[in-house]
């Protein structure tokens, strides 16, 4: 989990293990979007096509594919990384999800990085720590090592 914030042109700087991890990629393209309209996600693109094909293929409940990739495209865009290791996030979703002028934590998640307001964070974190034990407990019976 790392702080981050948005700076007055919406970009925010990548952590430098993050950044070494973009620049590592063959495809440089990006990108930034919220699927839910609570939660910035940063997809590397190659990650995103894959995605793209899930909800053209996804046949259980085609409405909720429509709507999440209608939630994906409206408020997302392509980017690069800059030169100092910053990635532009579009205006609406800037004002759709209140990232602006605020602190944020970001992290890695299933091969995406997620970018949380302190509100959305303080929630999940409050849930997160509702039994512990127990949620431990029945992953490891699953298999977490």
């Amino acid at each position: 989990m790392y702080p981050a914030r948005l700076d007055d042109k919406g970009r925010m700087r990548l952590p430098e293990k993050l950044r070494q991890f973009f620049d590592s990629l063959r495809e440089k393209t990006i990108f930034v979007t919220s699927l839910d309209r609570s939660i910035a996600a940063i997809y590397p693109i190659a990650i995103w096509r894959q995605n793209e094909e899930f909800f053209y293929n996804y046949r259980d409940d085609p409405n909720a594919a429509a709507d999440i990739i209608f939630n994906a495209m409206d408020l997302g865009a392509e980017t690069d990384v800059d030169g100092q290791g910053r990635i532009g996030f579009s205006p609406e979703l800037r004002r759709a999800l209140g990232l602006e002028d605020k602190p944020l934590k970001i992290f890695s998640h299933k091969g995406r990085i997620e970018v949380l307001t302190e509100e959305i964070y303080e929630k999940r974190k409050e849930r997160a720590s509702q039994s512990p034990e127990e949620k431990l407990q029945k992953l490891e019976a699953a298999g977490l090592r």
